[in-house]
């Protein structure tokens, strides 16, 4: 009997085959004990079952449950769970971030700017300016290296 593993590469290979030309995105993707194969997608204008439904038939078409069992999970990102790929800042520009920075320090504030590299989080805060009286509010910009984000989660307002 020939076994065929399931890697990650061969399932990230269907994926990519599947969601080629649209606007889905491959945001996690583990195989655990037994295989276990939790697939986590996104799309920059918002993932439908229908989507999910498609990546997870194309999976399974392209495995041999008689060589070797598996379960298959394909999900979209739940709003509690933290952003995990760049492309996931990008969609949420417009939206309020609490990012958690590896210096332990969180710093909460609207996404305004997304590269490769960097996000901007826009805030507010309470200062005593110079010859003022009164204190005043300053909108303040804090540009954030992804390699300082320990956990950023998108905050979900109720306003």
């Amino acid at each position: 009997l020939a076994y065929t593993l399931i890697t990650k590469s061969h399932i990230e290979e269907l994926i990519a085959e599947r969601i080629e030309n649209t606007d889905m995105f491959l945001v996690d993707l583990r195989i655990t004990e037994g295989n276990k194969i939790t697939v986590i997608m996104d799309a920059d204008s918002g993932l439908s079952i229908d989507q999910c439904v498609a990546v997870s038939r194309q999976i399974e078409h392209n495995l041999d449950r008689e060589q070797e069992d598996f379960e298959l999970s394909v999900l979209s990102p739940g709003l509690s769970n933290p952003l995990l790929v760049k492309r996931q800042y990008m969609k949420n520009i417009g939206r309020s971030l609490r990012v958690h920075l590896n210096t332990d320090a969180t710093v909460e504030g609207k996404l305004i700017f997304a590269d490769e590299k960097e996000i901007h989080l826009e805030y507010e805060t309470i200062q005593q300016l110079e010859g003022k009286k009164k204190k005043t509010k300053v909108v303040e910009v804090q540009k954030i290296d992804y390699t300082n984000i320990r956990e950023a989660k998108v905050m979900i307002s109720f306003k």
